[in-house]
């Protein structure tokens, strides 16, 4: 590939982490689902029960659902087309949620339309992750899934400053078209990350080349990517080094995806921020992290992913715990930020551990199960956080059981080797 045609790849394969981390950002940690713990739910610790269950049972279809998906485009070369469809599928899902009125009668609804938008963004990831090895020029894949990350967090940003001043604080919403009462200009925020996604998209789709099709039909496709999928599974546990990985990082992934899913809520309800306080501490968490993730996309490629996600967790332990018991708000900014430094890298270094140990030609496969490893746990999280959080009547309760997933996924990433996978010649796809 070209030198300025690697370039345009890899900024439009980087502006799509700008593009959906408007959705994990607004809808899944800071606003909607503090407006819904807090104006749809009956009260926030129900709330709080009620978002966990729905982010597990989403979960468990991305589990189901990913590595067969992952094989299947593996046999067929392309990932645009998956990758485009579940984008779309975000949109819509992000856009229905504007009809969440403050009302119990839409719990359902809300919940049914989140798992759905979750289960469409996770599985778009899998395809989008899948395209790293191909846009990183060697020896640059921990820079550039940094970038890609540091991009994304800054697009979170923009995000979050374009709900606050254009909508959660503006004094009269769009012209004053927005009704207050019916928490109108928070809802609107669904639509503007709707549109968000659907327009930062397109770099990628416009500027970033997709892999060739292999010229294998659909239907053969699919025959053979389960085929092959099936012989994956029974092959994993002889290729221990890649299983010690899948859990390791499913493990402590499973504590910053909920993490982030109620960060806004723990945030609301245990020191009584405001949907404005929320969104500001959002715009600065987001900085740090930004900050994070491009800071240490250099130190990824020079001592390795591996230590990169090592160090990251050691910085979320040490700034988490403190966190949790501090009191003053004063404090709870300044810790939060500190813990933001290391959210980027952790997830930028575990995105280039697992390009690094895929096999050539089996990368969006290699990422399904990337993903099925991480849902398949992704329930054990928000369960806990659901079961402390009423069993103690305590929203710190709760959070305190992510530092048990850091603290465990720490001990067993120190068994893994950053080295690619062998796998048989006859499960890799036509080249």
């Amino acid at each position: 590939m070209e030198t300025g045609v690697r370039r345009r790849a890899i900024l439009g394969w980087c502006f799509y982490d700008w593009a959906a981390s408007a959705y994990n950002t607004v809808i899944g940690t800071f606003v909607f689902s503090v407006y819904f713990a807090r104006g749809v739910a009956e009260n926030e610790v129900a709330g709080t029960a009620d978002w966990a269950r729905a982010l597990a049972v989403s979960g468990i279809a991305v589990a189901l659902l990913s590595p067969v998906l992952g094989a299947i485009a593996d046999r067929g070369g392309r990932r645009k087309p998956w990758l485009a469809l579940f984008t779309l599928l975000t949109v819509v899902f992000s856009a229905a949620l504007w009809w969440v009125r403050p009302d119990p009668d839409y719990v359902l609804y809300a919940l049914l339309t989140v798992a759905l938008g979750n289960v469409a963004f996770e599985l778009a990831n899998v395809f989008y992750n899948a395209m790293l090895p191909d846009v990183a020029p060697p020896g640059h894949v921990g820079r550039v899934s940094g970038w890609g990350w540091g991009l994304g967090y800054v697009g979170g940003l923009a995000a979050l400053v374009a709900c606050l001043f254009g909508l959660v604080q503006a004094e009269a919403p769009l012209f004053g078209l927005l009704d207050a009462e019916e928490q109108e200009p928070v809802r609107a925020t669904a639509l503007l990350v709707a549109a968000w996604v659907a327009v930062f998209s397109l770099p990628l789709f416009v500027l970033t080349p997709d892999r060739a099709s292999t010229g294998v039909p659909a239907a053969r496709a699919v025959r053979e990517g389960l085929r092959v999928l099936a012989a994956t599974l029974r092959s994993v546990r002889r290729l221990g080094n890649l299983l010690r990985y899948l859990i390791a990082s499913a493990v402590y992934r499973d504590g910053l995806n909920t993490l982030f899913a109620f960060g806004g809520i723990f945030a609301a309800g245990t020191f009584g921020m405001s949907f404005d306080e929320i969104v500001v501490f959002a715009i600065a968490l987001n900085v740090t992290a930004g900050l994070g993730a491009a800071g240490f996309a250099w130190i990824d490629d020079l001592i390795g992913a591996k230590r990169t996600i090592l160090i990251s967790l050691l910085g979320l332990i040490a700034f988490g715990l403190p966190l949790l018991l501090a009191r003053d708000v004063f404090w709870f900014w300044v810790l939060a930020l500190g813990l933001g430094l290391f959210l980027g890298p952790a997830q930028a270094a575990g995105r280039s551990m697992m390009a690094r140990l895929s096999p050539a030609g089996m990368e969006a496969e290699m990422f399904g199960l990337y993903a099925l490893s991480g849902r398949a746990v992704a329930f054990v999280g928000p369960l806990l956080l659901a079961w402390a959080t009423e069993a103690f009547a305590s929203q710190r309760a709760g959070m305190a059981t992510i530092l048990v997933s850091f603290v465990v996924g720490f001990a067993l990433m120190l068994a893994v080797r950053e080295e690619k996978a062998d796998m048989p010649a006859s499960l890799r796809p036509p080249q």
